[in-house]
């Protein structure tokens, strides 16, 4: 079977069974890096077997923490970091390419999240137990989340041998003098909300028959801190593990005056709804009430919500586990569980919409109120909901439809940029000149060639001489084309622009082919034999644009030399580079033949039709020898040969003339980057030295064996290896494994000794780089009002494709003309800034700074129904909370200010601690969720404001939590699904 014929084959049974059906099967999955597998589905769709993009050995070492205990890094994403792949895959894989540096697999169980939904645990749960007679003795184990907490129980009474038919019981350490009872051994890890990083302690009862934990100040639960007596309401959420969203959003709800007093009240007592088919039977409104409760006792310095949690992710699967969320969903989720479960309307009637046909606005708008209280009245509608007018306009028969829709928040759009800031590091052309980087202003749905474009006006570079390319880990993980889009480059991509040489007159006019050669550095093993396997990549790599006939091993040599002349020392005339002289004729004539051009023809074929991985490259013309050698010679060539150090020259006017010429050549500038002294002799004609260099090769050949014996073998300081993208040389890639295809992007290594590289290359050099003046301007950020928010919220659009709406007229979907107007506005109103940004090509975080008012934010502008009698409720409102989101979309940080109800001091909630918080830190570039109370049901602060110290220099920032039983206040770095 062909190759590939045999590379489709394998892709065919792949997909087949990836198609496989999980339900019902105990499976394991494997964690593989996805680089390598994409790598590997380009190189068998491309069903060329010689391709470039041959992945290799599977290589999983970008996603381990070290290569000792081979952990998995943290916060990895699917499908951007890694893919899972079914054990039958990855057992086929492993076969065919083997697994790099004896690495483990990373296999992971398939686990039963939710009925019919199968999920695969990337990460196990990792606990740690001890017991409460010996807390220092501490064992590290991990769990599956669908494990019974019943298994911990008897993995703990194994590890620490405790007599069989103890009577034992569990705790969770949740701070350092906190710990709650795992009362139900039934529940699973998941169930009981355990996360890494737990403590799980045992204790087992005494012969006196009371419990170890009954002995006063050795372990209290987190009922029982009695001693403690502060603010009603500022007390911390300890963070569960992810669970930062969720505190951000319950410290917003908690600082609400009139929900916040009607559970401290007991008012939903006698309005509970356990029979509300959309509600949760109750559970949802009496676990946000048992934390209310708790936070605004004045008895705590930070609350475990860990019962809210477990009834939040039993109702909403999406906030199972302990995965990053968002806090708005959450409070999306939340207001409406406590709508549906205190809902005065126990039954629903059927109401049917109307349209407005012409009738006046508030005749409309009061007949949608009426019928939206019908069917949903609680103190969620009473203090969250208000209304807003949205007009359909059918862009075909101009068909008008009005209606008026309840709203819990508003949601409005930031002002997006059209332009997108790139910091890209710049190669020139120069081989002594610093990579420099430098930070560019693009179109965001631009191209590359926009990217060259904008680069070429900094640096007076052509664009039409610039190459783009992303570089990962001292390869080239992608090489861009003038029309890729700039989408498919993310910021954290290390971006490399590379100059290329410009083509003279004469070469354009002889259309001498081009060849884009992508260049590697490696370095050999010490200890293991030279093979593909003992080599390594290092430093950055390089892109040449070389003539096609100009790719013989002489003149890449002497081309690579140059190239990295700013940090590859070439060698003195006293250092001894020389191999021993060969004391047989016959290995001195080998040596003279592989060495020299002073070969026949027939000899040159032979050898080359031998050739190994030191032979010519395929597609360039062997022909070339000292006449395609000597105009690529580096600075100083009289001091290095790159084949034979022959006693009998031609002189020494040549290697110094040939030197000026090849660097003016492969520079582009018009005087050499360094040049020797003259020494007294004349400069040659550009035609002599070009008529010199075509004739050295005969010159070579006229010598009779009396030079020939002459010679001795130059050590070179690298040798020159046809490898694939990846980097690897692997067998069967074309002939010996050293041709390199023309059909796709070349690549080449070249080859270091260890002893050479530390001698000739200098590492510290070659990381050098220079910062161009654009990176020292600060970037400045974008500022927009909240008032620009609101009236983008209330301008005219067009429904996109996926979301149409039916005309009653013309009877089909239309993407109709929308605009929403607000109607009336409720007791509190909350904003959504849509700081997230997704679109079918693009994500992005917006990071702007809205300014918006502490106090009298007046909507009377944005209003459509105006206030016609004094009974009308004012439009004005003050800030009361603000969720905070800090970090991108991969990770970050929930926190929130709030103001206490009773005293009117700002605090700063960030999980379990607590600050006081100055009204100018409130406004800045992370609020997400802003609270507003209307004026007119604004509460008189009942306690005076604390008393603030003005600050100190030398003393921290006053942390109202802070005590010893803070232990579990810092926030684990989120993750985004």
């Amino acid at each position: 079977m062909c190759g590939c014929t045999r590379l489709v084959t394998q892709l065919i049974y792949l997909r087949s069974v990836l198609n496989i059906e999980l339900e019902g099967r105990s499976l394991s999955m494997y964690v593989m890096t996805r680089r390598w597998y994409e790598q590997w589905k380009e190189f068998v769709e491309t069903r060329e077997q010689n391709s470039s993009s041959f992945p290799g050995q599977i290589d999983n070492t970008e996603l381990f923490e070290d290569q000792e205990s081979y952990h998995l890094k943290e916060r990895l994403v699917e499908n951007e970091d890694f893919v899972l792949v079914p054990a039958e895959v990855w057992h086929k894989l492993l076969s065919w390419y083997g697994m790099a540096d004896q690495q483990p697999p990373v296999e992971r169980k398939v686990v039963v999240d939710q009925p019919n939904t199968l999920k695969v645990e990337v990460y196990p749960v990792e606990i740690f137990l001890c017991l409460h007679s010996n807390m220092e003795n501490i064992v590290t184990a991990q769990f599956s989340r669908t494990d019974k907490i019943q298994l911990i129980q008897s993995v703990m009474c194994r590890t620490f041998a405790v007599p069989a038919g103890s009577e034992c019981r569990l705790w969770i350490k949740s701070s350092d003098s906190n710990c709650e009872r795992l009362r139900n051994l039934h529940l699973s890890v998941l169930e009981a909300c355990l996360s890494s990083g737990m403590t799980v302690i045992m204790e087992t009862r005494n012969a006196d028959g009371t419990w170890p934990s009954s002995t006063p100040q050795i372990m209290r639960t987190s009922d029982e801190q009695d001693s403690y007596r502060g603010q009603p309401g500022v007390c911390g959420l300890t963070n569960q593990g992810n669970t930062c969203f969720m505190n951000s959003a319950l410290q917003c709800l908690s600082n609400t005056p009139p929900l916040t007093e009607y559970f401290l009240q007991n008012d939903y007592l006698e309005e509970l709804n356990f029979t509300n088919p959309l509600g949760m039977k109750g559970e949802i409104a009496e676990a946000y009430a048992d934390i209310i409760k708790q936070m605004w006792s004045g008895r705590h310095y930070s609350v475990v919500p860990r019962v809210f949690k477990a009834k939040v992710g039993h109702f909403a699967s999406q906030f199972l586990g302990y995965q990053q969320h968002d806090s708005q969903e959450l409070l999306s989720f939340l207001l409406d569980g406590l709508h549906e479960d205190l809902n005065r309307v126990k039954v629903k009637e059927y109401i049917e919409l109307r349209d407005a046909d012409g009738r006046p606005d508030q005749e409309v708008a009061e007949e949608a109120w009426r019928n939206h209280r019908r069917r949903n009245d609680s103190v969620i509608v009473d203090t969250f909901h208000g209304l807003f007018k949205s007009t359909l306009i059918c862009p075909e028969c101009h068909k008008v439809s009005v209606t008026f829709d309840p709203f819990c928040y508003l949601s409005v759009p930031l002002p997006v940029s059209k332009e997108r800031v790139m910091e890209v590091f710049f190669v020139s052309l120069d081989p002594y000149a610093k990579p420099t980087q430098y930070r560019v202003v693009v179109p965001k749905a631009g191209k590359v060639s926009d990217l060259c474009a904008a680069l070429s006006e900094m640096t007076e570079v052509p664009a039409a001489q610039m190459v783009v390319a992303d570089v990962f880990n001292h390869r080239f993980y992608r090489i861009y084309t003038a029309d890729d889009s700039l989408s498919c480059i993310l910021d954290r991509d290390d971006i490399f622009v590379y100059e290329q040489k410009k083509l003279e007159e004469q070469q354009q006019q002889e259309e001498e082919e081009q060849v884009l050669l992508a260049l590697y550095l490696r370095e050999r093993s010490r200890y293991r034999e030279y093979s593909s396997s003992s080599t390594t990549l290092f430093g950055h790599p390089l892109l040449l644009k070389v003539p096609r006939n100009s790719c013989s091993q002489e003149a890449l040599y002497n081309l690579f030399l140059q190239r990295l002349a700013r940090y590859v020392r070439l060698p003195e005339p006293s250092e001894e580079l020389e191999e021993e002289e060969e004391e047989e004729e016959e290995e001195e004539e080998e040596l003279y033949k592989t060495q020299t051009n002073g070969i026949s023809d027939d000899e040159e074929q032979a050898d080359t039709e031998k050739a190994g991985p030191s032979s010519a490259l395929t597609g360039c013309s062997d022909s070339q020898s000292e006449s395609s050698t000597a105009p690529e010679a580096p600075p100083h060539a009289n001091h290095v040969e790159a084949s034979s150090d022959c006693e009998a020259t031609n002189g020494p006017e040549a290697a110094p003339d040939s030197t000026e010429s090849c660097e003016m050549n492969n520079t582009g500038h018009s005087e050499p980057a360094s040049r020797q002294p003259d020494d007294g002799v004349e400069e040659e004609t550009e035609e002599n030295k070009l008529e010199e260099a075509c004739s050295s090769e005969p010159a070579a050949a006229v010598e009779q064996p009396i030079k020939k014996r002459r010679c001795r073998k130059r050590k070179r300081l690298f040798t020159i290896q046809a490898v694939n993208s990846n980097g690897t040389t692997e067998r069967g890639m074309g002939d010996a494994g050293s041709a390199v295809c023309f059909d796709s992007q070349p690549y080449v290594a070249i080859d270091w000794d260890p002893e050479m590289k530390k001698r000739f290359y200098n590492e510290n050099e070659a990381e050098k780089y220079v910062k161009n003046a654009s990176m020292e301007v600060p970037q400045q950020q974008m500022t927009v009002q909240l008032e620009e928010c609101i009236k983008l919220f209330t301008t005219v659009e067009t429904l996109e494709e996926d979301n149409p709406w039916y005309c009653p007229v013309c009877k089909k979907h239309q993407l109709a003309t929308k605009k929403l107007d607000l109607w009336s506005l409720p007791e509190v109103l909350i904003i959504h800034l849509k700081r997230f940004s997704y679109t079918k090509y693009t994500r992005e975080k917006l990071d702007s700074i809205v300014e918006f008012p502490l106090r009298n934010l007046d909507f009377s502008n944005y209003l459509l129904r105006k206030s016609t009698s004094k009974s009308e409720p004012p439009s004005r409102y003050d800030l009361i909370a603000v969720s905070n989101h800090y970090g991108g979309l991969r990770d970050g940080h929930y926190t929130s200010y709030s103001q206490n109800k009773d005293n009117g001091q700002w605090y700063y909630f960030d999980d379990s601690k607590v600050t006081f918080a100055m009204e100018d830190q409130i406004v800045n570039n992370a609020a997400y969720v802003l609270f507003y109370h209307r004026q007119d049901k604004v509460r008189t602060p009942t306690l005076p404001s604390p008393k603030l110290s003005p600050p100190s220099t030398t003393e921290p920032k006053t942390d109202i939590t802070s005590s010893e039983e803070d232990g579990a206040s810092s926030c684990v770095s989120m993750e985004t699904d």
